[in-house]
């Protein structure tokens, strides 16, 4: 299958890849649901780095027809001359279901990317996605480090269709003559995701998903120089006192406070991950040197704040 699309397609994408540092003699493993935003992912993959990508399939078993989605996004990569692996996983998705199945979507991109000695995994979270994401985070009372909204890159996971529109991929689909597949669930408003989606397309709002990338970004830098300052603060006053982890927070703003705050509690416990909510609490509490308890952990305030693993309760 020839596939030709408009030059400057191809151009903004080779940039976008550029940005996520991919050079030259990298393999990218892509992602391809069959869905028209993986699709379209896949056929710039191929028309801009021929011979070097690989695209996985995740058959996640929960409805009827996936094996047969599966076999078809096969063919289309077979169509392309583009190396297609299906992958299953080794134990079926319970619980929540969406968060269970994107771990374990994500646990079997990983270890496909080392089996076919790729450098990368390529999402194909696009513009749309991120200003949904944004609205979702901010109606949740996120903070900066949410507000920065999907990363262009996390870890090997890069996203080079974050400067996509929706309507961009979905022509591409078209003008390649790909045909893609619907996922019932993207149309099952019970998904907080789903729901702000209809939102979106139903209602009059001035939210436009090209600014919203411009302000993910900045969020995602000022995140970034948080955490960077962050690392250096922690290195200066955080110390770990044989079982006790003394933190100096003295003459610093708040949010400083609060990361530094957490760090402390990962230091101790690093499963223990305390959002919004129970970290201001906590904080409060600190600040007029009470001590309190989160988790296992005894948290005394003061000059300098105390962490340590409280005692066993007695029977």
């Amino acid at each position: 299958m020839q596939v030709t699309l408009d030059p400057g397609v191809k151009d903004r994408f080779t940039a976008a890849l550029g940005k996520l540092h991919f050079v030259d003699d990298d393999r990218l493993l892509i992602a391809v649901s069959g869905g028209a935003d993986s699709l379209a992912l896949l056929l710039l993959a191929q028309l801009t780095l021929p011979g070097r990508v690989v695209a996985a399939t995740v058959d996640h078993q929960l409805r009827p027809e996936s094996a047969d989605e599966a076999q078809y996004v096969a063919q289309i990569c077979n169509n392309l001359g583009v190396e297609h692996v299906i992958l299953t996983p080794d134990e079926a998705i319970v619980g929540n279901i969406q968060s269970s199945a994107r771990a374990a979507r994500y646990a079997l991109l990983e270890r496909a990317t080392d089996a076919h000695c790729c450098t990368l995994i390529a999402t194909a979270h696009h513009a749309d996605d991120q200003l949904e994401t944004l609205l979702m985070r901010l109606a949740r009372g996120s903070g900066v480090d949410g507000l920065s909204g999907i990363r262009a890159r996390n870890g090997r996971v890069v996203r080079p269709l974050l400067e996509f529109t929706k309507a961009e991929l979905v022509n591409i689909c078209t003008i390649a003559g790909v045909q893609s597949i619907n996922d019932p669930s993207n149309a099952n408003s019970d998904f907080d995701r789903v729901a702000m989606r209809n939102w979106l397309a139903t209602a009059q709002h001035p939210f436009q998903s090209e600014r919203t990338a411009r302000t993910a970004g900045a969020l995602a830098e000022a995140s970034e120089a948080l955490a960077w300052i962050t690392d250096r603060l922690a290195a200066q006053r955080i110390i770990r006192q044989s079982d006790v982890v003394v933190c100096d927070t003295n003459n610093l703003p708040d949010e400083l406070k609060r990361r530094l705050l957490i760090r402390s509690l990962s230091t101790i416990a690093p499963d223990l991950a305390p959002r919004g909510d129970a970290i201001d609490r906590l904080l409060r509490e600190l600040e007029n040197a009470r001590t309190a308890m989160i988790g296992d952990i005894k948290c005394v305030g003061g000059t300098d704040w105390r962490f340590s693993q409280a005692p066993p309760r007695r029977a």
